[in-house]
């Protein structure tokens, strides 16, 4: 598997977006942002990133990922500054009580997808630096997660809990990996369901959404509309779909079609086979990216490896489950699918890096190195 893992990696990230751009011409002329005079913006703007992204993938798997390392606090503290423009008037900017963006120039991006690749990094990093610190309770749970909690902690405040839930998940399959203290992080579980329940309080829009979750047919005509307008398009697209371009439920009825609640449409006009192939084409990822990071070269490879594998997964189970009204209603885009820059740049990038810590490995084999000394360990299953 782990020979033929880049070919398993990029056959599910291209059918995702083969089935994203189809998907996108098919809703975005019905979205309530569509230009009157330009039917298909949405489509070139998404072509224009997929072109940045491939680049940036490309790019990602040709240098060294170490590279990452010998700089990262540098990168750690631009994504810090950058998480922190969102909170600056006049540079951030406010959308639906969500600061989640900031603008550049003349472009708009979401800071929060650049955190889920440093999350990995800095995290990676300090671990392959203390690789024996997992008993010790300073080095190996508090030095780390007071890393982490800031970068999650700007993110939390932007009022984005799904991004949030997923760089929370990511943060504890690495210290898991690295093999921190099990009873330490069983303490992080309660802190994180804790401060979930406190963060329903700061933002009470969050807990009618939960109240509309538990009973979407009573709250259908109010915060629970997206999901039940979900649940019937999947339903009305059957086995096989209406066809590409048939669907009804895009046209002006599912807020956020071509974006956040992309997947439903995809089960409408495509019917429930494409569906399964979309989740099937995650599990490749899935798989294909746990196989790659066991087999990296050291420490920091494996973790770094794991950490992007994660942010994807976690984020594709978020978006599905919410739009199967299997989870509570928060705002993900479904990776390489949804419409949406930044989320695609860091989507393709994670898949560089994956590519990279491969070829890296690969190279290690062919010059029959050895392991360095105390950089490999033993991933607890």
């Amino acid at each position: 598997m782990t020979k033929r893992s880049p070919v398993f990696l990029l056959a599910g990230v291209a059918f995702l977006i083969v089935v994203g751009m189809v998907m996108l011409m098919s809703t975005s002329i019905f979205s309530a942002d569509a230009s009157e005079t330009d039917a298909y913006r949405e489509v070139k703007k998404q072509v224009l990133w997929l072109i940045l992204g491939c680049g940036v993938c490309w790019a990602l798997a040709s240098i060294d990922y170490r590279f990452f390392q010998k700089h990262v606090w540098w990168f750690y503290g631009a994504t810090l500054l950058l998480l922190a423009f969102c909170y600056i008037p006049g540079i951030g900017t406010t959308v639906n009580n969500e600061n989640r963006w900031i603008k550049i120039g003349g472009a708009q991006m979401q800071p929060s997808e650049i955190a889920k690749i440093m999350l990995a990094v800095i995290l990676a990093h300090w671990f392959s630096m203390h690789p024996d610190s997992g008993n010790k309770f300073l080095r190996g749970f508090v030095f780390p997660m007071g890393i982490a909690g800031v970068m999650i902690a700007l993110v939390l405040f932007e009022v984005d809990m799904g991004t949030t839930a997923v760089l929370s998940a990511s943060c504890f399959v690495i210290l898991f990996v690295a093999g921190v203290n099990w009873k330490w992080l069983t303490g992080l579980v309660a802190m994180g369901v804790t401060g979930f329940w406190g963060m329903l309080k700061y933002a009470p829009d969050r807990m009618e959404r939960i109240t509309a979750f538990l009973d979407p047919e009573k709250h259908r005509f109010g915060d629970a509309w997206q999901q039940w307008i979900s649940l019937l398009a999947l339903g009305s697209g059957g086995l096989e779909g209406r066809g590409i371009g048939e669907g009804r439920l895009k046209m002006l009825y599912m807020p956020f079609a071509h974006t956040d609640f992309i997947f439903p449409m995809i089960g409408e006009e495509l019917g429930l086979i494409c569906t399964l192939l979309v989740v099937l084409a995650f599990v490749l990822i899935a798989v294909s990216g746990i196989a790659i990071s066991f087999h990296a070269p050291d420490r920091f490879g494996m973790l770094l490896g794991l950490g992007v594998t994660c942010f994807i997964v976690f984020q594709a189970c978020l978006n599905i489950g919410v739009t199967t009204a299997v989870l509570p209603n928060t705002g993900l885009p479904l990776p390489f699918v949804s419409y949406g820059g930044s989320a695609l740049l860091a989507a393709m990038a994670a898949i560089g890096i994956l590519l990279n810590i491969f070829r890296q490995g690969k190279q290690r084999e062919r010059l029959g190195e050895d392991w360095v000394k105390g950089t490999r360990i033993t991933p607890r299953l």
